[in-house]
């Protein structure tokens, strides 16, 4: 593997000595490509997420005893799952394959969401597993790990939803190889409006749909909004960062996949969105607003929107995660 880099990262402080024999972690959803940032830009949210119930059992290897919230759509094999799959690549990576654990995996977000569903659910079982073994190395150790759950349930081991969800906060992917992550700071008070139609998009064909080849002067406006986007962060100016979350690459044809997304925008704007967008590959929705209330409005416009047009929708409404994933119990 080669080096690691990650700059800027503050996280908590470290956690025990292991010792336990279970553990109860929470890890937060999270919104990948911020409009212009196709694959290097991400940031967590408070809610929704999900959480997993870790135990060490007296069998080594690991298994998967139950999972809720999903409808039955995820696999028991151990083999199967990206929880798993990612605490094995962990448990082999520092000698521990005697290890015996056994996963209940709660789903308390949406499948399919566009709000870095598998993610949250990796990231949780990694800290986890790094918990109960005392494990207080630095955090980007886990990162491979956790792009080899999202490389299984996408097709591509991209780091834009388990970054911020591992880290918390706002974060840039300068470089997958080597792997260079970057913390950004962000204005405080920024509130995140989020609505997931009832929609089905999924990842993989999501993909599928960008364009491979692009013509070079839009390249040259997408770099421009990135540079923008991220100049605004470090700046803390909210117009800066509004006028630059534009996206011609991706979004033009990801957009015809999510009913009325142009109505959308046009309703969140008007009620005082600073910038609108997909959330990750979709169907979910972003708006930022200045204060929680804007936000408030904003989803439940967007909501009567939906229902107006029979399509059910959930909505949640956050200021960034600073903190990443987090011990329940």
């Amino acid at each position: 593997m080669k080096e690691n880099n990650i700059k800027e990262l503050k996280t908590s402080p470290p956690l025990g000595g292991g010792g336990g024999d279970s553990i109860h972690v929470f890890a937060p959803a999270t919104v990948a490509n911020v409009v212009c940032g196709f694959d290097v830009l991400g940031f967590a949210v408070n809610e929704p997420g999900d959480e997993v119930i870790m135990r060490v059992t007296n069998k080594p290897g690991i298994t998967i005893s139950k999972i809720t919230g999903d409808d039955g759509r995820l696999p028991l094999d151990p083999a199967k799952n990206t929880v798993s799959v990612s605490v094995k690549h962990y448990l082999e990576s520092v000698g521990r394959t005697d290890l015996g654990l056994d996963i209940e995996l709660h789903k308390k977000m949406p499948i399919g969401s566009g709000l870095g569903s598998s993610s949250a659910s990796t990231v949780a079982g990694l800290f986890a597993a790094k918990t109960l073994l005392g494990d207080n190395s630095d955090p980007i150790n886990q990162l491979p790990f956790a792009m080899k759950g999202e490389e299984l349930a996408c097709g591509h081991g991209h780091a834009d939803n388990v970054a911020p969800a591992l880290f918390g906060g706002f974060v840039l992917i300068r470089s997958y190889e080597p792997l260079d992550v970057i913390r950004l700071p962000y204005p405080p008070g920024l509130y995140c409006a989020i609505v997931f139609p009832d929609v089905d998009v999924p990842t993989r064909e999501a993909r599928q749909i960008i364009r491979n080849k692009i013509l070079m002067k839009d390249a040259v406006t997408q770099w421009g909004n990135i540079a923008g986007l991220v100049s605004g962060l470090f700046m803390q100016d909210i117009d800066l960062i509004g006028r630059s979350m534009q996206d011609i690459l991706v979004e033009p044809v990801r957009s015809m996949l999510i009913p009325d997304f142009y109505k959308m925008r046009e309703i969140a704007m008007n009620l005082g969105a600073v910038s609108f967008g997909i959330s990750g590959s979709g169907p979910s929705v972003f708006a930022f607003a200045r204060d929680e209330e804007t936000a408030k409005l904003i989803t439940q416009k967007l909501q009567q929107h939906l229902t107006g047009i029979q399509i059910g929708s959930n909505a949640y409404v956050s200021t960034i995660n600073d903190k990443g994933p987090k011990i329940l119990g």
